[in-house]
């Protein structure tokens, strides 16, 4: 088994701006051309960045056209190049069959499947490789970003080398 040399990384982001340095550091340390997927779970209550960081995330790969939440439509495909990313969100979703018909569970096509609210998809979803949890922390937002596989170990190794973010560090483990 491969040694997984960085289980997790916290910062502490102060405003919007942040949160959009965390999605961009994200793909610029994004592992999409070493691996055959990435599958991302970003969770947080409302409001609190998941959507930002997934807008600035595909941004930062090439993204040029409108960006949409996939509050309503559910899901959202981008492709850049050769990369495909699909943008889900799950949380008006009521149950796992609602879920299930989306079809994730067998999505091996994308190289990044980046899932808002994942746990209403538990059990009908691929298994995550990072998890990227963002909530309240007084006036700004924490983001705790933990590695599930050696690929996301990987992905934050990087980027706990990613200079922008040095401003947000809380803690590294």
């Amino acid at each position: 088994m491969d040694a997984m040399p960085r289980a997790s990384l916290e910062f502490y982001l102060p405003d919007s701006g942040a949160t959009e340095v965390l999605g961009q550091s994200l793909a610029r340390t994004f592992l999409g051309s070493e691996a055959p997927g990435a599958v991302v779970y970003l969770q947080g209550e409302l409001g609190a960045g998941k959507t930002a960081c997934v807008r600035s995330f595909l941004r930062a790969l090439g993204i040029t056209g409108l960006v949409r939440s996939p509050t309503y439509t559910l899901v959202e495909t981008y492709t850049v190049g050769s990369l495909t990313c699909v943008h889900v969100d799950l949380y008006r979703l009521k149950s796992l069959t609602e879920v299930d018909e989306l079809g994730l569970r067998d999505a091996v096509e994308p190289q990044c499947l980046l899932v808002e609210w994942p746990e209403k998809g538990e059990g009908a979803l691929p298994p995550a490789d990072l998890h990227v949890l963002l909530d309240y922390a007084g006036e700004g937002r924490r983001a705790r970003l933990s590695a599930a596989t050696p690929l996301a170990a990987t992905w934050l190794e990087k980027l706990g080398y990613d200079t922008s973010l040095i401003p947000y560090v809380s803690n590294l483990t």
